[in-house]
């Protein structure tokens, strides 16, 4: 009988790790507002925050997250740089970059640095959250 506790146990349900999301932006307050909306997704958690581009960079290959969230506009290195910079060092890294800006040549420019995706600051709360769930399902 010592053996069916193993055969039960072999049955449990597969416990998913949650989805590690990192935070670049150098205003404290969107970020905060960035990490409420984030974790209100039961299965994902924010694992750091970065304040400016070079943060973010260092972050990344310290905390090793499975999303990285980077604003366009960060200082001592912008979000474009960062990106390249991620994706030289972990090229599978998925980025998100943000921008307040909608002109569709910074969008172009965050896809050639790297991101899996681009929102509009103005349209992060009905976007963010599809935008990310779109890129965990396309690498499933």
């Amino acid at each position: 009988m010592s053996g069916y506790g193993t055969i039960t146990t072999m049955f449990r349900p597969f416990e998913m790790a949650p989805v590690r999301i990192l935070i670049a932006d150098d205003h404290e307050i969107f970020r905060r507002g960035l990490r409420s909306l984030l974790e209100s997704h039961p299965e994902w958690e924010v694992c750091g925050e970065a304040v400016d581009g070079q943060d973010a960079v260092d972050r990344v290959k310290e905390l090793q997250p499975d999303i990285i969230v980077l604003d366009v506009g960060m200082p001592r290195m912008n979000g474009l740089e960062a990106a390249e910079l991620i994706r030289k060092q972990v090229p599978d890294s998925r980025i998100v970059i943000l921008s307040q800006h909608e002109p569709q040549v910074v969008k172009q420019a965050a896809l050639s640095a790297g991101a899996r995706a681009y929102v509009t600051k103005s349209q992060v709360s009905q976007e963010l959250v599809t935008a990310i769930e779109r890129i965990i399902s396309s690498d499933n």
